[in-house]
């Protein structure tokens, strides 16, 4: 588990919290995320749908292979995870799923985007666009049930209520210059995704047939 609050990002100074530190013991989770993390700027970071930064363990390789020379940086937090999930991969995790952690139960609701800000926290320009290229951004997840968790705790899976619907699925169609529109619907109708994106897809989709 990491945590972080908002410290001047170098070089230009941007106040961040991708700069987060492991926390040990038993950590309160609720609606806005653990205790004790805070986020930089509230208009593109936090909030209620994206309470819960979850990446995966797992891709740190796919990046220690493109950008070598970064191998000893990539560790597991550096990237502003709160969580660190092995196995939850976005070709494996589903929009909407719903997991159990400690007492805590946390739904899927959009991919991450990954920004500016990875670049400066490794001072390796475009290192953003390798995560967008290897479709490893981690995913973002809402509280449904308030509560605790700690290192260690068994992730349980609870509800798949959109199966095949992962998000990996969701950030090939975003990355495809002309996707179908039918999967940008389907995509779109994701049970639990989130609102924005619903009708980010949805706003694509129906340019795309204005096209045709």
């Amino acid at each position: 588990m990491f945590v972080g609050t908002p410290v001047p990002l170098a070089p230009e100074g941007q106040l961040s919290a991708i700069v987060k530190h492991p926390v040990e013991g038993r950590v309160r989770v609720d609606a806005e995320g653990l205790t004790g993390d805070e986020q930089g700027d509230r208009r593109v970071h936090g909030g209620p749908e994206k309470a819960v930064h979850v990446y995966p363990p797992e891709n740190y390789a796919l990046l220690a292979e493109a950008r070598p020379v970064l191998a000893a940086k990539l560790r597991v937090g550096v990237l502003g995870e709160n969580l660190s999930a092995p196995h939850l991969t976005e070709s494996e995790v589903c929009l909407g799923d719903v997991y159990r952690i400690g007492s805590v139960r946390l739904q899927v609701s959009q991919p991450r985007r990954p920004c500016w800000k990875i670049d400066n926290r490794l001072d390796s320009p475009g290192l953003n666009q390798v995560v967008v290229k290897l479709g490893c951004p981690g995913w973002y997840a809402r509280v449904l049930t308030p509560g605790d968790l700690g290192v260690g705790d068994t992730i349980e899976l609870e509800d798949r209520p959109g199966p095949g619907l992962t998000v990996a699925r969701l950030l090939a169609a975003d990355r495809d210059h002309r996707p179908e529109t039918a999967e940008l619907r389907l995509l779109a109708a994701a049970p639990g995704l989130n609102a924005d994106w619903q009708a980010r897809l949805t706003r694509r989709a129906e340019w795309l047939l204005s096209r045709r």
